[in-house]
């Protein structure tokens, strides 16, 4: 099958190679030219320009945008003087659901179909392959069914779900039509919300065991410290790589985000080329906010967001003030960070 490709970033560019490899023909373009030149050199057809990309294209077009959510109505918009009725647009990136409704009820009334794909696998999706979780109409879809089928994983060594004979449909190969337009980048929200709290639940564990040996440091006594009672049930001098590593060996909390945790860690024991600011897209915030549109508790997703404000130093002025007022109150002057 035939499809364009705009955004050749991390992940965009894996994903045109492994369509490429998949027997698909792959029309390219960038913002920079570097990615093209080297797609170009692995089978792809580059475009200079996004109309060149479109001209490229035999119609019914289909034209996947890899970009960050932030910069897609303005490519819809430059898009959409070149495209035919009947052509297909895919957001492959991580838009806000309520966008996509939206795109999808401005592009059909330009009879232009509008699918909303979250995408799922990161930098490894090249040999791994991508859980890919679609929103749209049903006939768009469908038609791009060879595209999502080689891009997704398949079912690999996977053991199947107990129960699921009886079950028809893709989802064992790593891709799912969710539901109409919104549905599929609603889908892959609530994914991102939850990887938040998985990942804040490995550093905060982690983090316990880093701190283990604490018993064998100097303790502070004074009136501004809580002491450490029992300084001897903390002397524990824990390998923090090896404990990882025996969690992936048939553990309960073995997963993907483990592996790589323990690749991390044989990498640098002790993480030294990272600040520990950590970002966010905006998917943790939005499923939060569908959760209090629904009146769903999610007291973990929630505390993991704000643990990534606290870490940019977001938490900075709160704690300035409890420093404040505890000054105020009780003449409780600062420690320094140092003790």
């Amino acid at each position: 099958m035939q499809i364009g490709m705009i955004g050749l970033g991390r992940m965009g560019a894996n994903m045109a190679q492994r369509l490429l490899l998949g027997g698909h023909q792959c029309v390219v373009f960038n913002r920079t030219p570097a990615p093209v030149r080297k797609l170009v050199k692995a089978g792809a057809i580059g475009a200079v320009a996004l109309a060149d990309l479109v001209k490229k294209l035999k119609p019914p077009r289909a034209i996947w945008m890899m970009i960050p959510g932030a910069f897609v109505d303005q490519l819809i918009a430059d898009l959409l003087p070149h495209l035919d009725p009947d052509d297909i647009l895919i957001d492959g990136g991580n838009s806000y659901y309520v966008d996509d409704i939206r795109r999808a009820k401005e592009l059909a009334a330009k009879n232009v179909h509008y699918i909303d794909c979250g995408t799922s696998g990161g930098v490894v999706g090249l040999e791994r392959g991508y859980c890919l979780m679609i929103g749209g109409p049903d006939e768009a879809v469908a038609r791009l069914d060879p595209v999502f089928k080689t891009l997704a994983p398949g079912v690999g060594v996977i053991p199947r779900t107990a129960g699921r004979k009886k079950r028809k449909g893709t989802a064992e190969q790593g891709y799912l039509h969710c539901g109409p337009s919104g549905a599929g980048h609603f889908v892959k929200m609530v994914h991102n919300g939850i990887e938040y709290g998985l990942m804040a639940a490995y550093a905060e564990g982690m983090d316990i065991l880093a701190h283990a040996n604490v018993g064998n440091s100097k303790q502070s006594h004074d009136a501004e410290t809580t002491p450490l009672r029992n300084p001897e049930e903390f002397q524990f001098v824990l390998d923090l790589p090896e404990i990882a590593e025996v969690w992936r060996r048939g553990s309960v909390i073995a997963s993907w985000l483990l592996d790589l945790t323990a690749a991390a860690l044989v990498k640098d024991p002790t993480l030294a080329k990272f600040d520990g600011r950590v970002s966010d897209s905006g998917e943790g915030r939005w499923t939060i906010k569908a959760a209090i549109d629904e009146a769903v508790p999610v007291p973990v997703l929630s505390t993991a967001l704000y643990s990534r404000f606290s870490s940019r130093g977001e938490a900075e002025f709160a704690d300035k003030l409890l420093s404040a007022m505890r000054f105020e109150f009780g003449g409780h002057v600062e420690k320094s960070a140092g003790g």
